[in-house]
């Protein structure tokens, strides 16, 4: 009897030790150890190789802030601009024309497009294809999409520019009209990119523009349609572009624009309380930032550069303390006098 129980107990002691822990000399013990220390190593290298890419993304935004970043090249790159009849679609297509690219331009209305067409012609484009599309009908889109890949070729830089705003009160204005905003201003992204996204896809190489507004990062007043539709292309365009960088598709760029009112005509009538720091943007003006964005392939453009300040503020500020500043800076009567723009569609 007292013979088992010794053996038992010295059995007892080799395996877990004098104190009822597990001896270290046990298999299972170092495999258990080993484990942890990978796990510990892993988990040190994952920290150390995001401080230094953070480093590095630091250093190199510090060093573009004092110098510009270089710019693309886009001679003979094929870029689609939708609303190129007439405003910032306009200019824009101008502007590419003049950097010797391929324009593909799209408007409800023809005979402003037509006219926009020989302009950039006029201008320097190596050729100009206008294209009549409804881009808030998703069928007409797809079937406009396929002529120009037929006729043309693949889409490199996509940008979407076509607008609406019904400058109404929310409850004044009819479903109709809200229908309308957000096929015009966000879903008409969501068909354009559906339609030429799987070719840049394949090339690994495009651009895709998001032409949105300030109204897409904060409400304003009047603007309800609007800023929804704006919010949402915000956001989707967003996740389209962290898609293709979770997937490694290096190749595809995004540019965000959001600015402040332009003086084409569509917000007519509008104001500003403060033109010091929100100044209503001259078209030439706001074309040449958003080229320059496109050429330095920058994710994001706000301007004028207050808004990037209060997008900021609105993150930590206690609401009276903002309202406050937008009675301050009259952001909430910018709607009171808008009349729109009087020219036909």
């Amino acid at each position: 009897m007292f013979t088992s129980r010794f053996l038992v107990s010295f059995t007892s002691a080799r395996k877990y030790g004098p104190h009822g822990i597990r001896s270290l000399r046990s298999p299972s013990c170092f495999i258990g150890i080993s484990w942890n220390m990978a796990l510990k190593l892993k988990s040190a290298k994952k920290l150390f190789t995001f401080l230094g890419r953070s480093l590095l993304a630091l250093l190199e935004t510090a060093v573009f802030t004092m110098i510009s970043k270089p710019r693309k090249n886009v001679a003979g790159e094929i870029v689609l601009i939708t609303g190129a009849g007439s405003g910032l679609g306009r200019l824009l297509a101008l502007k590419f024309a003049q950097l010797g690219s391929v324009l593909v331009l799209w408007d409800i209305n023809q005979e402003s497009n037509e006219e926009t067409c020989k302009m950039a012609g006029e201008a320097g484009a190596r050729r100009v294809c206008a294209y009549t599309c409804d881009c808030s009908r998703k069928e007409e889109v797809y079937r406009v999409a396929s002529q120009v890949k037929k006729e043309v070729g693949d889409v490199s830089i996509l940008i979407n520019n076509a607008g609406i705003v019904t400058g109404r009160k929310f409850m004044d204005c009819p479903d109709e009209l809200i229908e309308k905003s957000l096929d015009v201003n966000f879903k008409a992204h969501i068909w354009t990119y559906k339609a030429f996204l799987p070719a840049m896809i394949a090339n690994d190489h495009g651009h895709l523009v998001c032409i949105s507004s300030s109204a897409g990062l904060l409400g304003i007043n009047g603007l309800a349609d609007y800023c929804a539709s704006k919010f949402a292309a915000n956001g989707f365009a967003e996740s389209i572009f962290l898609e293709t960088f979770a997937k490694g598709q290096k190749g595809i760029k995004t540019t965000i624009v959001c600015p402040f009112f332009i003086k084409t005509g569509m917000f007519e009538g509008c104001t500003t309380g403060c033109p010091s720091l929100l100044p209503i943007l001259e078209p030439e003006y706001a074309v040449r930032k958003i080229v320059d964005a496109i050429l330095q392939e920058n994710l994001y453009l706000y301007m004028p550069k207050f808004i990037y300040f209060t997008v900021f503020l609105k993150s930590f500020l206690p609401v009276k303390l903002g309202l406050l500043l937008g009675e301050y800076l009259g952001a909430l009567n910018v709607m009171d006098g808008f009349t729109g723009s009087r020219k036909k569609n």
